[in-house]
């Protein structure tokens, strides 16, 4: 009979498609690796095959979002600013938000989407609105990589979907887990949520682990069949916070056992106490400063040099700057310092001043002026009285109580706000309903773009900030 020859080579065949398509518990789609770091100083307490480049899939979005944490700090994006979605964006493979071509949603969403939900059109919108094509962010991405010390890294896509030569390590990933938590703390509670709400949907998280094992706070899943099943898992016990990187696993189920074995291990060989070490960035942009000393006037003569600061740099900061040329300060390039005329006679002019602290010399606002044939800076005469610039202050909370306002103070002492320290901040009084008191926290004396990154800061840890503007006495 032909029937059972029949029925062998269908189950041949069927054998045959099930290990092409990974179809099956024991199915392994890559090699596994995996690594235990301390999350407090960057001690390496285990690793197995740590710097094996694998495809790491989702976790890539990891580095998108340290990408728009950092334009968001820089100005370059705001939470609430809503941002077009593209045709190329919107035709992302799930798992996405479905987003529709020319929908505008906010970076706020888009960051939940892409944290949470780990949705692929959500962080190609991101991309697109920081690097300007997928292309160019890619190379953003892999610059920054390098600079974190994530030295076998190379990104081709924000959302981590299988391309050639997109690849990474479970060390590099541990580095980019770190980072997000020591350079960004106050988006990091994002990676712990397990629902919120993005462009009005309500999303799940893809990270089982958080319901799962004791202590787990974060952060990102990872899969395509390539990668296998991957997860960055950290948690909190005590005084102890551990990192763990699985990679390679064969199913969502032993990617959650393992992680949870791996962050065992590491809190039974970390130490109680240690000292929290930021992990380091290679090649910062700040430069340091070059300090020339000051030409000191002899008596009788007339100065012909003058102080050229940027009103950008912060009190502490010091920065020397050649005559005519744009430094980088604190990241941003400051202005270009103004050149004086050459004085008649062909005599040079002084060098301009620096290095001067600016909290040790008041910033004089320049009147305007023109220039006179004989060379000399005469005032133009102006109709309207010169007015101070205004002041603008950062409000926070609206709080029942005095001790709630200090417990989110302190909250809030754990970030770096720019320019500006938690201790700046003051607790108000406010005069409430029925006679009742209220309580905010306000940061006043503030330029109104100070004011705006202090309160971008502030609402990344979930807390309303608000602006003020009040002229100066």
């Amino acid at each position: 009979m032909q029937f059972p020859a029949l029925m062998l080579r269908a189950l041949m065949v069927a054998i045959v498609l099930a290990t092409a398509l990974g179809i099956g518990g024991n199915a392994q789609a890559a090699p596994q690796a995996s690594i235990v770091v301390d999350m407090r100083n960057g001690k390496v307490l285990y690793a197995r095959s740590a710097d094996r480049k694998q495809h790491p899939a989702s976790l890539t979005k990891m580095m998108t979002l340290y990408l728009t944490f950092e334009a968001v700090r820089d100005g370059r994006l705001r939470l609430d600013q809503k941002v077009r979605v593209s045709r190329h964006a919107a035709r992302q493979p799930a798992s996405k938000l479905y987003l529709k071509t020319g929908q505008r949603v906010t970076v706020r969403s888009l960051i939940r989407a892409t944290a949470i939900k780990s949705a692929n059109d959500a962080a190609m919108v991101l991309a697109e609105a920081i690097g300007g094509s997928q292309r160019e962010f890619a190379r953003m991405m892999t610059r920054k990589a390098r600079r974190l010390g994530m030295k076998n890294t190379t990104f081709k896509n924000p959302h981590g979907l299988t391309q050639r030569g997109h690849v990474s390590t479970a060390r590099d990933m541990a580095k980019l887990g770190r980072h997000l938590f020591f350079d960004y703390p106050q988006y990091y509670n994002i990676f712990k949520r397990k629902t919120d709400y993005a462009a009005g949907k309500r999303i799940w998280t893809t990270n089982r682990l958080l319901s799962r094992y004791s202590g787990a706070d974060g952060i990102k899943t990872g899969y395509t069949r390539a990668a296998g099943y991957n997860l960055v898992a950290s948690a909190s016990r005590g005084s102890k916070k551990i990192i763990a990187v699985v990679l390679g696993a064969r199913n969502s189920a032993q990617r959650n056992k393992k992680a949870a074995r791996l962050l065992d291990i590491g809190f039974s060989r970390a130490k109680r106490k240690v000292k929290r070490v930021k992990p380091s960035v290679v090649g910062r942009t700040r430069v340091a400063a070059r300090t020339s000393p000051v030409p000191r006037r002899k008596p009788g003569s007339r100065s012909t040099g003058v102080a050229a600061l940027a009103a950008a740099i912060t009190p502490s900061a010091q920065a020397a700057v050649p005559r005519g040329r744009a430094e980088i300060i604190g990241g941003k390039p400051a202005p270009k310092v103004a050149e004086l005329p050459v004085p008649r006679g062909g005599a040079k002019s002084e060098p301009v001043l620096a290095g001067v602290k600016v909290a040790s010399m008041p910033i004089p606002i320049p009147r305007p002026t023109r220039l006179t044939q004989n060379g000399r800076l005469v005032p133009l005469a102006s109709s309207a009285k010169r007015r101070d610039p205004p002041s603008w202050t950062a409000a926070v909370g609206n709080y029942a109580d005095e001790s709630s306002a200090l417990t989110d103070l302190v909250r809030m002492s754990e970030i770096n706000l720019p320019g500006q320290g938690a201790s700046n901040f003051e607790i108000a009084k406010l005069r409430g309903l029925a006679g009742k008191h209220r309580y905010a926290l306000r940061m006043p004396g503030l330029s109104r773009e100070r004011a705006l990154k202090v309160c971008n800061a502030v609402r990344g840890m979930e807390l309303r900030c608000a602006l003020n503007p009040s002229s100066r006495s």
